[in-house]
């Protein structure tokens, strides 16, 4: 019996470039933590009281987010890497610091895909 995830080199010509970037974008919502930093970020003065408008604007410190999830700066740079790769996230960079905000029209265009897909 033939596992229905498991995918042939044959099938891989059926699958289109759209299909494998969705894949990648589900891949990286298959985590506990990076579904809860998105959480975070969809209301960043609720859940990151600290704000300045300046931050307001940027997104969200790393540090601060890194506090909030209690994992080590290693770990949450490589959610916050897998999630921006995906196209949930952007990063401004200013000076020593990364912010990062949700991309929210890209969100928007993935969860419209998934509800034609599914």
């Amino acid at each position: 019996m033939r596992d229905s995830g498991s995918v042939r080199a044959g099938d891989l010509a059926e699958v289109s470039e759209a299909e494998c970037e969705m894949l990648e974008e589900c891949k990286a919502l298959a985590n506990r933590t990076r579904l809860q930093i998105l959480h975070w970020l969809k209301d960043p003065h609720a859940n990151f009281g600290e704000l300045d408008q300046d931050s307001a604007e940027l997104g969200v410190c790393v540090g601060l987010i890194q506090r909030r999830a209690g994992t080590s700066a290693s770990t949450i740079s490589a959610h916050l890497a897998v999630l921006q790769r995906a196209g949930f996230l952007t990063a401004t960079r200013r000076g020593q610091w990364t912010y990062y905000r949700r991309d929210e029209a890209r969100i928007r265009h993935f969860t419209d895909r998934l509800h034609r897909v599914l």
